[in-house]
């Protein structure tokens, strides 16, 4: 489902790492994420909604350069 906040997002279960990429362009790297919550992102009827009840402060992250 589209997402109003969310261009896109990618998981690495290798890592663990989800990538997500905001409508702004900002990008950032969250690190040591379960599968479960990646999952949940990509079924969420609101990606937004779950993504800041349940990855933003939740987990490390480092900013990636910004997408234009």
């Amino acid at each position: 489902m589209p997402s109003s906040v969310i261009r896109r997002f990618d998981y690495d279960p290798d890592r663990r790492r989800l990538s997500v990429t905001f409508t702004s362009g900002d990008a950032y790297d969250y690190e040591d994420v379960p599968a479960e919550v990646a999952a949940g992102l990509a079924a969420a009827a609101s990606r937004g909604r779950y993504f800041s009840d349940c990855i933003r402060d939740r987990f490390a992250f480092r900013r990636r350069p910004r997408l234009d």
